[in-house]
């Protein structure tokens, strides 16, 4: 078992996951945060700090998609491991549904 994010987090991107990672295994796109899969060591500590509620085990049914897009990204995207703000509109995108055919983005984020 591994933890995903999943599209709750596209747009939102809440940080508060990256600063309890303790193996700092989160990487950054432009508008989400993924994790990598073979770096997690399924402790579940960010599940609960997710504001967007967009973390999950990946042993819940339907989270196949996810855990190959956090796979992929996290083999390109720079490493996070200290928390940033949130951007201005996250909480008005919290929720919203259809985010990854609206907005995904494959452009990498900044990292630390």
């Amino acid at each position: 078992m591994t933890y995903v994010v999943t599209e709750d987090c596209i747009k939102c991107k809440y940080t508060d996951c990256v600063e309890v990672c303790p193996v700092d295994c989160f990487y950054e796109g432009e508008n989400m945060l993924v994790i990598n899969p073979s770096e997690c060591i399924d402790c579940g500590v960010c599940e609960p700090e997710c504001p967007a509620e967009a973390i999950l085990p990946d042993t819940e049914d339907g989270l196949e998609k996810w855990l190959e897009l956090n796979t992929q990204y996290s083999a390109v995207w720079p490493n996070i491991t200290s928390q940033k703000a949130p951007p201005e509109d996250a909480d008005a995108h919290k929720g919203e549904k259809g985010k990854f055919e609206k907005y995904f983005s494959t452009e990498p984020g900044e990292g630390d």
